[in-house]
């Protein structure tokens, strides 16, 4: 190994100008401008597969945007690990707000700054470094492994599940990798082992047959903005608990390991809320901030709206009220369930004085990776050799829908392995990549691929 991570000292400068290349490409799934971009980008990718060394490389077409595949197969008894990352970015508007040009990857500092050189270019390509750092120093890896990197991730993969139920064989993995989060702060090296899950509901009230002047009909009629306030109001205790009976019944506790885990972290309330500009937290009492965010489900009101928001006055009591429910859901929720419960309790908490209709929009499962599986241990290990310090443990309090899908359709769970930084702006302007991480990043997974047997333990193994 440290032949590779001196390939990789020295050959930084290459790296950077060859992703420099990949993120000039303005592959913007969401535009349909942009479906040239989005092929070009894709074989850029198939053709760095070839030449950091990888074999069987394929563009698959889908419904939408195209697959790259490519695999690596020729360590036998070994584990297979399956890395997965996206092309596509988001659009770079407002344009005035970059500093610099969004698709001109420009240094600033120790920084990248450029759209994708976090989401997700820039930290996918720091594992085509490492495989290339690997084969070229001892001309084979450590693991078997597949890489596919598919172009619809910022518009919610829609064509993702499909391609995985019809290429399961190709597929089959005893892990999958990726690197698509960020670590809890700058110099602060962390693996994050688990994500919440959500179920996303709408409230539709109905009142009068239609909208009323608030002067000749207020008082007859129950307002539906006032009973949806009090219903949405009333969702929650003074402690800050949920108040949807059986809310909390499959939650998954966490352990004493776990919570000692957290407080080793750099964090405090009073640097969280300044950060946030509010004067105190807030959430459900008997937790630490961490383990609400984390471990711990919530609902939110996402929005609420009826009656007249423009400009000036009318005096409406409007017909109808909307309001968007969110509920992030921690190991072992399901989201059908939890949708369910809401929807039953919403239906026997309305007053009378009006109608309802409980729409569910969308669920997501919640996702966790045992800290003592060999593909975290291995990580850990791996972070602490790249990195030159011992990493910390950590979740997000978000959904990665896929990682929920490569457990269902694929039976396999997910290593997070992410290099970016809290405040890389992804999906903003002037969103950038640390250099420091980049670098790292590449001896963590050149350092992870040859951690990995170690910790297999002599599993059941498949090719």
């Amino acid at each position: 190994m440290e032949q590779v991570v001196s390939y990789i000292d020295t050959n930084k400068e290459r790296y950077l100008n060859e992703l420099t290349e990949l993120l000039a490409i303005p592959s913007v799934s969401s535009r349909k401008e942009h479906q040239g971009d989005m092929q070009q980008c894709a074989q850029w990718i198939a053709d760095h597969m070839e030449r950091i060394g990888m074999h069987s490389v394929k563009i698959f077409p889908t419904e939408g945007h195209p697959v790259v595949y490519s695999e690596w197969l020729e360590a036998p008894g070994m584990p297979t690990v399956l890395v997965y990352g996206h092309y596509d970015v988001q659009s770079e508007e407002p344009v005035n707000l970059w500093t610099s040009p969004p698709y001109q990857a420009t240094v600033r500092g120790e920084n990248l700054y450029a759209r994708g050189s976090t989401d997700d270019k820039g930290q996918a390509f720091i594992h085509f470094k490492a495989v290339e750092a690997l084969l070229k120093t001892n001309g084979s890896l450590p693991v078997n492994l597949k890489i596919i990197i598919e172009g619809e991730e910022e518009v919610g993969s829609e064509h993702l599940d499909s391609f995985l139920e019809e290429h399961k064989d190709l597929l089959q993995a005893d892990l999958v990798l990726i690197s698509d989060t960020s670590m809890f702060e700058k110099d602060v090296p962390s693996i994050c082992y688990g994500l919440r899950g959500i179920a996303y509901m709408e409230i539709e009230l109905s009142g009068p047959n239609r909208d009323l002047h608030s002067g000749s009909f207020g008082g007859s009629v129950h307002n539906p903005i006032q009973a949806l306030a009090e219903i949405i109001a009333s969702l929650h205790d003074d402690n800050g608990r949920v108040t949807i009976p059986g809310f909390y019944d499959d939650v998954r506790s966490l352990t004493k390991a776990e919570r000692a885990a957290y407080k080793k972290l750099p964090f405090t309330d009073k640097k969280y809320a300044g950060g946030l500009g509010v004067k105190v937290l807030y959430g459900e009492k008997g937790f630490t901030t961490l383990e609400r965010l984390w471990a711990r489900p919530t609902l939110e009101c996402n929005g609420i709206w009826g009656g007249y928001t423009g400009e000036g006055a009318k005096t409406v009591l409007p017909a109808k009220a909307f309001a968007k429910i969110s509920m992030r859901l921690v190991p072992d929720q399901r989201s059908a369930k939890t949708a369910k419960l809401f929807e039953k309790h919403i239906k026997k908490i309305v007053p009378k004085t009006v109608t309802v209709n409980v729409r569910t929009l969308h669920g997501g499962e919640p996702a966790i990776t045992p800290i003592d599986s060999p593909g975290v241990e291995a990580a850990v290990s791996a972070l602490e050799k790249g990195f030159g310090k011992k990493p910390l443990y950590q979740r997000e309090g978000g959904s990665i829908p896929i990682v929920v899908q490569f457990k269902k359709i694929l039976g396999i769970d997910t290593v997070l392995l992410g290099f970016g930084l809290p405040d890389e702006n992804a999906h903003a302007p002037d969103e950038f990549l640390d250099l420091n991480n980049f670098y790292g990043g590449i001896r963590t997974s050149a350092h992870f691929f040859n951690e990995l047997p170690k910790f297999w333990r002599g599993k059941s193994k498949r090719r």
